[in-house]
Formats: C-alpha cells, structure tokens, sequence
C-alpha cells in the first residue's frame, strides 16, 4: 500500500505556492486572448516557395502598418498563420494580397481568412467566463445534494486548484486563450470531478465500515483501493490527448495541451487537494451516519 497521507502536508504547501504564482501571473502578466477575444484577422496562407520564412513575411507585413501582428509557421513550413488587430481599412486583405505578389510574386494561396469585431469578442468573453463559473457552482451544489458539505468544500477546491494552475501555465509560457481552451477549462472541471467523486464514494463507504480508522489513515485506504481505475483512466485519456498534441495538427495544440495539464493536475488535486480538506475538517463516521439519519 502506498502511503499517500505522508505527503499531505508537502503537497499542500506545493499547492499554495503554485496557486499564489498562478494568480500573480494571472493578475501582473494576464492571459494572451487570441482574436476570438480580443477582435482581429488571422489569415492562413500557404507558400510555393520553400525559401519564403516567418521573418521575410513579417518585414513585409509591417510595411501595411497593421498594428500589433503576429507571424508563425502553421504545421507544414510552406503553411503560415497570421494574426494582426483590428483594421479600420475594410480592404486591407487586398492590399495584403497586393503587397506579397509585389515582393514574392505570386506564391501564396489564402486558405482561411478570418474577421472577429471588437463586440463579438468581448461578448464571447463574457461567455466564456460565465460558462466557467456556471460549470463550478453547479459542480458544488450536485457534490452537496451527492455528499456532505465537508466533501463538497474539498471538491471545489480541488477544482479552483485545477483551473487556476493550468491557466497560470498557460500565462506563464504565454500561449494563447481561445474557444478551445474554454472547452478544455470545462472539460477539465468535469474530469476532475469524475476523479473526486471516484474516490470520494469509497471513503464515504469506508467511513460506513470502519468504525474504529481515523480519516487520516481512512483516505489512504480508500486512495489505494481506486488507484488501479484512477490510474488506467488517466494514462489512456493521456495517451490520447498525447497523440492529438503531437500529430492533431498546430489548431488542437493549445486544446489538447490544457487538456493534458488538466488531466495531470486532475488526478493530483483529487489524491492531495480534495481528501486532505476531510482529513483537515476531521471527518468521521458520525459525519455521514448524520447525514445518512437526515436522508
């Protein structure tokens, strides 16, 4: 048997220093939103010319005055992706198109072009950040009605603990923020949640029959009992999302890399987050015969 409970307190140190770095990151450096939130034109281009690089496209782009933009190899190398803010001028992809025939010839096909306005894109997040909220506040009423408030309490943290963290990573390297990662937030609230709430039935039928086992000792039971179906879970949804980082393509990296630290942290945070606010509230068996009695 593992014994998870001697790390406790270690981990939860652990945890409070990556959650303070993530929310200063998150305060001081902010979150890099992609054009999805913060308005602005990507196009995606692909070349006929393999001597054509990012910092040629870039010089000649910033002739157009585009504003801030932004210039990188798109999975092939003859592929690029450009993203530049908000442009008044309604004919600014001509000139673009214009521009590159004259100092590259006619090498370039526009494959995707893309145009998101400035209320859109707040609008969208707003949306975002609601459907975040929404998915953690109904995540803790459906642990309070399933279990007791103690169990519902350390499942939330566990999952501000995940959201957080991942989304100070993702400052911290200054990767972008858009739809997919709003998707893979949420998912990840539900994945660690499936993996809480695993562990969390256990203790619960333990508390029920071990009478005379501290809840100290009683996580740590209840952790190994469902380590076999935690760990074959997260390693196959890792190989999965593994596969899509690598091979899915430069549109899922960012999706499939929250994912990825979702899943890692997901797993930690319901082992060392979620069961040591029972053991720290000190649990017991009268606490569920309790609120079994009221049921």
């Amino acid at each position: 048997m593992i014994s998870f409970n001697k790390y406790y307190n270690k981990f939860n140190i652990l945890s409070t220093i990556l959650i303070v770095i993530s929310l200063v990151l998150l305060i001081f450096k902010g979150l890099n939103f992609g054009i999805d939130f913060k308005g602005g034109t990507l196009i995606e281009l692909r070349s006929n010319d393999t001597k054509i690089n990012v910092s040629s496209l870039r010089d000649n782009l910033s002739q157009l005055n585009l504003g801030d933009i932004s210039v990188k190899k798109f999975g092939n190398d003859t592929d690029f992706l450009i993203k530049f803010e908000n442009n008044d001028n309604k004919n600014v992809i001509e000139e673009i198109k214009i521009n590159l025939e004259k100092s590259f010839g006619n090498n370039f096909s526009f494959r995707r072009v893309e145009n998101v306005g400035p209320k859109v894109s707040s609008e969208l997040l707003k949306s975002g950040i609601i459907a975040i909220s929404v998915a953690l506040v109904l995540m803790l009423i459906y642990i309070w009605i399933r279990f007791e408030w103690q169990f519902s309490l350390g499942a939330i943290l566990a999952l501000f603990h995940d959201v957080i963290v991942t989304l100070g990573l993702f400052s911290l390297l200054g990767l972008e923020i858009n739809l997919s990662i709003i998707a893979a937030v949420l998912t990840i609230v539900g994945y660690s949640m499936n993996d809480t709430v695993v562990i969390f039935d256990r203790v619960r039928e333990n508390l029920r029959k071990y009478s005379d086992i501290k809840i100290y000792e009683l996580t740590n039971i209840s952790i190994n009992e469902t380590l076999s179906r935690t760990l074959i879970t997260s390693i196959t949804t890792l190989l999965a999302l593994l596969s899509i980082f690598f091979f899915g393509g430069e549109i899922l990296k960012g999706f499939s890399l929250a994912m990825i630290f979702g899943v890692i942290f997901g797993t930690y945070s319901s082992i060392y987050i979620a069961n040591t606010i029972l053991v720290r509230l000190k649990v017991s068996q009268k606490t569920v015969l309790r609120d079994d009695d009221k049921n």
